[in-house]
């Protein structure tokens, strides 16, 4: 009964939970954490999260406002899908008549002229209406009535006319779950370089190519923010361990507090600094080629440039992280203000780094696009099992292939390969399929393979 309950609850959301908050379809995307007090910017109006609160994940609300009333996120009833009486024959769009045959008509836009004079409805109309408590549906009917063009239109430019009027008069919220597709996707389509260009493809690669599953303990170096360790922790769900490695000065896990992870999950995410996973297994005074300092002083060196991602809100109202304000580059990326504290990220304790020490990790994934990769992995290999596989996340080809060559000559790994993964985005809607038209060529590449025993 508490497993059922538990996943009820999964479903819904609930006080102080993390949503991913898409507004108008992709235009503007939101983390936010949900609070009777917690606040949504949507144009010039402010309107309250509370009524998110307990609603399943999924759910579409639409903003309602007028001038007497303050604006409110209500939910959307969808009237179901139009119906299109129109079939695409020799480049031209037949329209049918009632009984299902062609009437000889056809319909297109070429003797359409935009000259601004097809509409008759003013800006001073629309504002008479909104003072008298019309919504947004009401304003967007009154404009398709009075637009002297919108019936010769074919269907699609319709469409495309009705969603461009209800994207500025009557903008929907559709509620995403916070999980590491939705949070990867968020990142990469407005910040990317929060997140060292780590596209959605190449995550999953990620976890693939280094046997992520259950009652596994993953050595993690993530320096994109905490996305790879939450997704990691998510994956493992509550079981083995996630050890966040580090050089020099802890790097943020803000992205962390966005997955909703559990009190279980969050204890089975710990962290520790490299030197101490080293200490009594190879120290540096020993071994002169591993240079740990230099590479402390690139992490720092790195921590420095993302210090804002560590900038959290201290208002009480305003919880919100916008992915795509206009200003984005030019101000900080905010975390999530935590209603509670996260427990995720506590350091490891010395008996685990001693079991780590002696029975190995069963995989390890790095993410340093700032690091040098030969370095990390030469000092990081070692802790891993015998047989055990690995993959290295970088931006560019270079380091993984030097990487590479080095693994071959010291004899460390077997089985290395380098992948560049490709990604193809399409629009599949009724008779116009065809790839998107903005769509990222370039995802980075993955170094993997199998550690091997030295002796």
């Amino acid at each position: 009964m508490s497993s059922e309950n538990n996943n009820n609850k999964s479903r819904m959301t609930w006080e102080g939970c993390s949503v991913l908050l898409d507004i108008n379809d992709g235009d503007r995307l939101v983390f936010a954490r949900l609070s009777p007090a917690a606040k949504l910017k949507i144009g010039n109006k402010n309107c309250s999260l509370q009524p998110l609160i307990g609603c399943p994940f999924g759910t579409v609300f639409q903003l309602d406002s007028s001038s007497d009333a303050a604006a409110f996120l209500s939910p959307f009833q969808s009237k179901g899908s139009v119906n299109n009486t129109e079939e695409i024959k020799d480049g031209q769009f037949q329209v049918e008549s009632k009984d299902g045959q062609p009437s000889g008509e056809s319909k297109d836009n070429r003797s359409l002229i935009d000259n601004n004079t097809a509409q008759s409805l003013t800006g001073e109309d629309i504002e008479d209406m909104r003072r008298q408590g019309a919504k947004g549906n009401e304003i967007i009917e009154a404009l398709i009535a009075n637009s002297a063009t919108f019936d010769k239109k074919t269907s699609f430019s319709q469409e495309k006319y009705r969603l461009k009027k209800q994207k500025k008069y009557a903008p929907k919220v559709l509620i995403r779950r916070p999980v590491a597709r939705s949070i990867c996707e968020a990142y990469f389509k407005k910040y990317p370089l929060k997140i060292g260009f780590l596209r959605v493809d190449t995550l999953s690669l990620l976890l693939s190519m280094a046997n992520v599953s259950s009652n596994s303990d993953i050595l993690v170096v993530d320096m994109v923010g905490g996305l790879l360790t939450g997704a990691v922790a998510e994956r493992l769900g509550g079981t083995g361990f996630v050890c966040n490695s580090y050089l020099g000065q802890a790097p943020s896990m803000d992205i962390v507090r966005i997955f909703n992870l559990s009190d279980e999950i969050c204890k089975r995410i710990v962290r520790t600094s490299v030197s101490d996973l080293l200490s009594q297994k190879e120290s540096p005074e020993q071994n002169p080629k591993h240079d740990v300092g230099s590479l402390e002083s690139q992490s720092n060196d790195q921590m420095n440039a993302s210090v804002s991602m560590e900038e959290i809100s201290h208002s009480s109202e305003n919880v919100i992280s916008d992915v795509g304000a206009e200003n984005a580059e030019n101000s900080s990326f905010p975390a999530l203000r935590a209603c509670k504290a996260i427990k995720a990220g506590e350091k490891a304790s010395q008996e685990m780094i001693d079991s780590w020490k002696e029975n190995g990790f069963s995989s390890l994934i790095i993410a340093a696009p700032d690091l040098d990769t030969w370095t990390l992995v030469k000092d990081l290999l070692p802790l891993l099992s015998n047989s055990a596989p690995f993959a290295i996340y970088h931006q560019y080809l270079q380091p993984l292939a030097t990487c590479m060559h080095n693994l071959q000559l010291e004899k460390m790994a077997i089985g290395l390969q380098i992948t560049e993964p490709w990604l193809r985005e399409y629009q599949v809607l009724p008779s116009r399929t065809h790839p998107c038209m903005q769509m990222s060529a370039f995802g980075g590449y993955i170094l993997s393979g199998t550690k091997i025993s030295s002796s």
